[in-house]
């Protein structure tokens, strides 16, 4: 017998019958294998300590982790099923009108806020609990879309994954009458400080998701908790790491080998499928950050010889590294000159070749940065 498969419950709901899955607590019992993991942990764990020590030596740290943050948002919740992009994002929250559903922006943004809250919270000395889970996910499912959804709240209702019920579903998470074990498992857990943290964020992820405590946003709140615990472990200051891309990347796998630690145990391969994320994640980040502060420098040595108009061109492109797309009216607003100055400073950035005019009108121009842009979306397009 597999002693570290869990249990399967039999329910019934409207006559037909179910079959429900209560894990086993936390850590695995046989222990996980760390001398078959370690290639892998010390591969992921050094990859971490460069991301962490790159991070602090780049000029515009906080825009960086301003951008990071946003991004993961996009692509934890592109995983599932919002069409946001990168612009339509900053768009909304520079209160401008994005391209896409106001409830798919909101989500994305509601994880922006969320994520924040959380390591606010973790910073003021708050624990990593149940209780802060709950604010957290309060706050990720704050708006219109989530209001019905119990934010806030454990689940008290059964729910699926995939399928139309639990009769056929692809999984079905603890009944309600087993939650409040599982999470006071979970949350003990929380708290032990006997393994490496990665190893710890990769088995706290998987029970996560197998418990599925929240009527919605578990995916999401699942896949903020591995940032959220590697900065309370101090294994990264700041949340510099987005797994979403790799998850995204290999969101089949993802699925499959969540599934197949509740068939056959198999914490060792999802282990090495999520070590191999970290090292994926924080390699592809520090590249971004030095791609990223290339193209700045190489743009403010453009401005520099554009003589009188070097200042409010600076000052532009100061701002479009917080919204790569603007109009005259918006810019002149938001840096407090004249329409005539704004232009001016746009239309000569687009000369430059630093911009791009992406309406095509005479009249409401839209400019771009669009090389910008295109660092900070790759991997983040929508699913089509």
């Amino acid at each position: 017998m597999n002693q570290r498969i869990g249990t399967y419950i039999t329910q019934k709901i409207t006559g037909e019958s179910y079959k429900a899955y209560v894990p086993l607590k936390l850590p695995p019992e046989p222990p996980v294998d760390l001398a078959q993991l370690y290639p892998n942990l010390e591969k992921a764990t050094l990859a971490l300590a460069e991301l962490n020590s790159i991070h602090k030596t780049i000029p515009n740290t906080s825009l960086f982790i301003y951008m990071y943050v946003r991004k993961e948002a996009l692509l934890s919740s592109q995983i599932e099923g919002t069409q946001s992009s990168f612009s339509d994002l900053m768009l909304f929250e520079h209160h401008q009108k994005p391209g896409v559903s106001l409830e798919d922006v909101e989500e994305v943004s509601n994880y922006v806020k969320a994520m924040t809250y959380g390591l606010q919270r973790l910073k003021e000395g708050f624990p990593l609990s149940l209780r802060l889970l709950k604010e957290i996910h309060a706050v990720l499912l704050s708006g219109w879309r989530g209001s019905s959804k119990l934010p806030g709240e454990f689940r008290r209702s059964q729910n699926w994954i995939g399928g139309t019920r639990p009769g056929n579903a692809l999984f079905v998470p603890p009944p309600v009458d087993y939650l409040n074990q599982c999470l006071n498992d979970f949350e003990n857990f929380l708290h032990d400080e006997s393994m490496p943290v990665l190893i710890k964020a990769g088995l706290t992820h998987a029970q996560f998701e197998t418990i599925h405590p929240f009527l919605d946003g578990n995916g999401r709140l699942g896949r903020l908790l591995i940032t959220l615990l590697l900065c309370a472990n101090g294994m990264i200051d700041e949340p510099i790491l987005y797994l979403s891309l790799y998850l995204k990347q290999n969101r089949h796998a993802y699925y499959e080998l969540l599934q197949e630690v509740r068939t056959n145990g198999t914490w060792e391969t999802w282990l090495e499928f999520f070590l191999e994320g970290v090292h994926a994640s924080a390699k592809q980040a520090i590249k971004t950050a030095q791609q990223i502060n290339a193209l700045f420098e190489q743009d403010l040595q453009k401005i520099a010889n554009l003589g009188r108009a070097r200042f409010s061109c600076e000052q532009t492109l100061e701002y479009m590294k917080r919204l790569p797309q603007v109009t005259v009216p918006f810019l002149a607003h938001e840096l407090v000159m004249t329409a005539p100055t704004a232009r001016s400073a746009l239309n000569h950035m687009t000369s430059i070749g630093v911009l791009e005019e992406m309406s095509g009108k005479k009249r409401d121009k839209v400019y771009v940065y669009r090389k910008y842009l295109e660092i900070l979306e790759e991997g983040a397009e929508p699913f089509t």
